[in-house]
């Protein structure tokens, strides 16, 4: 049997994972792992039994296929090193980090007839499968996803780290074009927006309300999904769905509650989710999602079969993206023709002395005035 050969592009964290779990594959040869710091690559190389190499243009012509678990802002210039050269990607979500650079992406993968695949791993949360039968053409949509601040992936605000995990969600669910988006957000531990809001209006009517932080003290991983026929409420970290099925009276709206006698109101708040609102409580069985995402992509290697996130699904995530961070951008606090304007609220501290200036020796400091 040839095995599939693939090698994994940045040693962090995630980059560590994808090499375990290729190197665990019977039918893939992990060939090497690519990261300029030497330590990091090392260290991933000696646990996965592989190569480290500090240069990617080692393993042109050493492979068939690479998983970019790279910073961001190298997604781009990684990924058209290789698909140019027909070589097939796996690129950490998010695809890019502007709209323009994914299409490039987009078109380079499509030229070369190589596969473009996007880590958008939460569409493969079973979590998400044991509600998709119950949301077709959703009408209202809220998520929520929160973490800690890890200290990573900090060459990006929380729209490009975490929220695009729903928009992705969301795009595939809603199918339609976007209308409008309204965003705020707010920077907390540096130059990007750490915690964002925002709200995406769809040509079909759908309006998606979108929340995300990276500075917060629970985390969650939850989305409210209403559709004509019910509602669902996924839990993608506990991997839970519960869903309620409205009643067909509810549905042809022939229940008046205004106009029920006292005695039919009271046996109603006892027997609502009994008669009308018929709920559902599922939990799946735990799997690796990381994993069921890498099969998916060596699947599509050479077979008619194509990745479940392809690379036009991660474009239009982007896309979208770029429009939250827009508003983001240019949302005006305070409403004052000199208030501050996008994510930092509050204007930047004046520049304070160094500590060797107010404790400088006075000697030191009439030569200095001497000097000046």
């Amino acid at each position: 049997m040839n095995r599939l050969r693939v090698a994994v592009i940045g040693a962090g964290r995630l980059g560590g994972f994808h090499a375990q779990k290729l190197a665990a594959m019977e039918d893939v040869e992990l060939v090497a792992v690519a990261d300029p710091a030497e330590t990091a690559r090392r260290r991933v190389a000696q646990q996965c039994h592989t190569r480290a190499v500090a240069d990617h243009r080692e393993l042109y012509g050493q492979v068939d296929g690479v998983v970019i678990a790279a910073p961001t802002k190298f997604h781009h210039r990684l990924g058209l090193a290789f698909l140019h050269r027909g070589i097939h990607v796996l690129m950490e979500k998010p695809l890019a980090t502007t709209a323009i650079e994914a299409r490039e992406l987009v078109e380079a993968a499509r030229h070369r007839e190589v596969v473009l695949q996007v880590g958008h791993v939460e569409r493969f949360n079973p979590a998400l499968a044991l509600a998709a039968t119950h949301v077709h053409d959703p009408k209202y949509i809220e998520a929520t996803r929160a973490s800690g601040f890890t200290f990573r992936g900090t060459d990006v605000g929380v729209v490009l780290d975490l929220m695009i995990h729903d928009i992705d969600l969301v795009l595939s669910m809603v199918r339609s074009p976007v209308r409008r988006v309204d965003a705020l957000g707010l920077s907390v531990m540096g130059g990007h927006e750490d915690t964002a809001n925002a709200r995406i209006e769809f040509e079909s009517g759908c309006v998606a309300t979108l929340g995300a932080s990276r500075v917060s003290p629970w985390p969650v991983r939850q989305m409210n999904i209403w559709s004509r026929r019910g509602f669902a409420h996924v839990d993608f970290g506990a991997r839970t769905a519960t869903l309620i099925h409205p009643s067909e009276k509810l549905l042809r709206r022939q229940l008046d509650v205004d106009s029920l006698p006292v005695e039919e109101v009271e046996h109603l708040k006892e027997h609502l989710f009994d008669e009308h609102l018929f709920r559902e409580d599922h939990e799946a069985d735990a799997v690796d999602a990381l994993n069921l995402e890498l099969r998916d992509f060596v699947s599509a290697i050479g077979t008619p079969h194509a990745p479940r996130v392809g690379g036009v699904a991660g474009w239009e995530a982007i896309a979208v993206a770029e429009q939250i961070l827009d508003r983001i951008n240019h949302h005006a606090w305070d409403n004052a023709p000199q208030g501050p304007v996008g994510p930092r609220v509050t204007p930047p501290l004046p520049v304070v002395p160094a500590p060797h200036f107010t404790g400088a020796p006075k000697k030191a400091g009439r030569r200095l005035r001497e000097a000046g």
